[in-house]
């Protein structure tokens, strides 16, 4: 048995790449964060590697039967695996789904580790580099773009004094806001009636003049106005 150091540079990039993506998650307060996205990078590629060394496994072929060595199945089996993974950060929240963008880092960190554990590693840092501008600077540019904002809007009204739909589109309308859907979560015997809206605008929104106005209403008994994000 010897150390082989052509096994060392391809886990400790792949440390070094999924631990870079992975502190950007975690400085964005995601839940899939540093050690989640290294994790995924090392597994990803050490599977890769011994995926590709079968030649040196210790294992004993049937009479008259030869061994195919096919380290594309290893990666198939990653790339598919690791959507159990990314399905695990993915959740919805009243009409909108979170997580996805961690999802999709957590992927694309499993790709990186490939192709650390194939011997490629000018893709594979050129794809950590591509990660990191689409997570960080893509962002930043991001913000600055006109678009349109998505908001999960929940009222809830004294009872008897709920608006008919209508009324309450055209409250929301006068701050430039578009009610899409609106579903009716009413209690036991009309004690409580809420709407819960998923609703729309170009940015910015006047979230504060609505906050406001639905304040000084008095057949308001609550409300919350919580914008999606990723």
């Amino acid at each position: 048995m010897h150390f082989d150091l052509n096994l060392l540079w391809p886990v400790a990039a792949a440390m070094a790449a999924g631990g870079l993506i992975g502190m950007e998650r975690t400085y964005q307060g995601h839940p899939a964060g540093f050690r989640t996205h290294t994790l995924v990078c090392l597994t990803s590629c050490m599977l890769m590697l011994a995926a590709m060394h079968q030649a040196t496994w210790t294992f004993v072929a049937l009479p008259g039967q030869n061994v195919v060595i096919d380290p594309t199945r290893m990666a198939h089996g990653l790339l598919t695996g690791i959507g159990f993974l990314c399905a695990g950060v993915i959740f919805r929240e009243g009409f909108s789904v979170k997580g996805l963008t961690t999802a999709a880092s957590l992927w694309t960190t499993s790709a990186i580790g490939v192709l650390f554990g194939v011997g490629m590693p000018m893709l594979a840092l050129v794809g950590t580099a591509a990660t990191l501008t689409v997570l960080a600077i893509l962002r930043l540019l991001d913000a600055r773009l006109p678009h349109i904002a998505v908001l999960d809007i929940t009222l809830t009204w004294v009872r008897g004094q709920a608006p008919s739909e209508r009324a309450l589109r055209d409250l929301l309308a006068e701050f430039g806001i578009k009610a899409m859907r609106i579903g009716h979560v009413v209690g036991r015997e009309g004690v409580n009636h809420e709407h819960i809206v998923k609703a729309k605008g170009p940015t910015p929104l006047d979230i504060d003049g609505l906050c406001r106005r639905l304040t000084e209403r008095p057949d308001v008994a609550g409300f919350s106005v919580i914008p999606r994000d990723e």
